[in-house]
């Protein structure tokens, strides 16, 4: 699914194109995308507003909106599934800005059925944003709860992080992969994350010392910052090489596969052990 990085590019597409623009429609009819809000629940809620801040914790995204006849408008919460992806255009639909899964500034927009836009904002101007979602496994809901979920992955200070990641005796990959541990951190992004540090998944959370913590936390910021900044997790420097008969990129060591915290992870045998 979309990790911490695809979502921020999401947010950063909305941030920078979707906010102050009054809401004149919405579509809302996808009732799988939009449960538990029935058809009409959300365009009643926010047609006339506008969207005035565009908020990421870990792989959740939502935005905050204007106020209507004095009272305090609700939280936009959208979610991208596995793949999900946001489009914003400009008044007139002329320009679009895309965000979300794997989403390049050269790739195509324009998706082959309609209806795989699950939810979608009409501005006064024109102008949209829509969440496609090929596979429907994308969420939008008013005011989404958010506080089951540790602090974001790219925020968390140095003290949080060795208290939160570094204790306990589950493998250190399922530790990162609890989102009430850490928020936003996936399977690839924990891979990447692990192999810059040459850290073993499997060794338990609570036996790094402050120092190997401290070496963590600034590989994944530096893997959140490069993810974000080359358009996904998927380039991260290790992940090609996640398949059989796949070396490491820096020792050229063979890479070993395992399930760990019920997933399929990937490190090098020779860095890693």
């Amino acid at each position: 699914m979309p990790e911490l990085p695809e979502v921020e590019s999401a947010r950063q597409v909305v941030e920078r194109g979707g906010l102050f623009r009054t809401i004149a429609d919405v579509d809302d009819r996808d009732t799988y995308a939009c449960r538990p809000h029935a058809p009409g629940d959300l365009r009643r809620a926010l047609v006339g507003r506008t969207l005035t801040a565009a908020h990421r914790r870990g792989k959740s995204m939502w935005c905050d909106t204007s106020g209507r006849d004095g009272d305090e408008g609700p939280a936009l919460g959208i979610h991208l599934g596995m793949s999900g992806r946001i489009f914003v255009s400009s008044a007139g639909g002329a320009d679009l800005l895309v965000g979300g899964d794997y989403a390049g500034p050269r790739e195509s927009p324009n998706p082959v059925k309609e209806e795989w836009y699950r939810f979608t904002l009409a501005f006064e101007d024109g102008g949209q944003l829509r969440l496609f979602d090929k596979r429907r496994l994308g969420r939008v809901r008013l005011d989404p709860d958010v506080d089951a979920l540790g602090p974001d992955a790219e925020l968390v200070g140095r003290e949080e992080f060795r208290e939160r990641v570094g204790r306990g005796s589950a493998p250190l990959k399922a530790r990162l992969l609890d989102q009430s541990v850490v928020a936003g951190i996936g399977n690839l992004l924990a891979d990447e994350v692990l192999w810059r540090a040459r850290a073993s998944p499997l060794k338990p959370a609570g036996e790094l010392r402050a120092e190997e913590l401290d070496e963590l936390r600034r590989e994944l910021r530096a893997a959140i910052r490069h993810a974000v900044r080359h358009g996904g997790v998927h380039t991260g420097e290790v992940v090609p090489h996640r398949t059989a008969g796949g070396h490491c990129p820096r020792c050229g060591a063979e890479m070993v596969r395992a399930t760990v915290g019920g997933r399929t992870t990937w490190w090098c045998s020779a860095e890693q052990g």
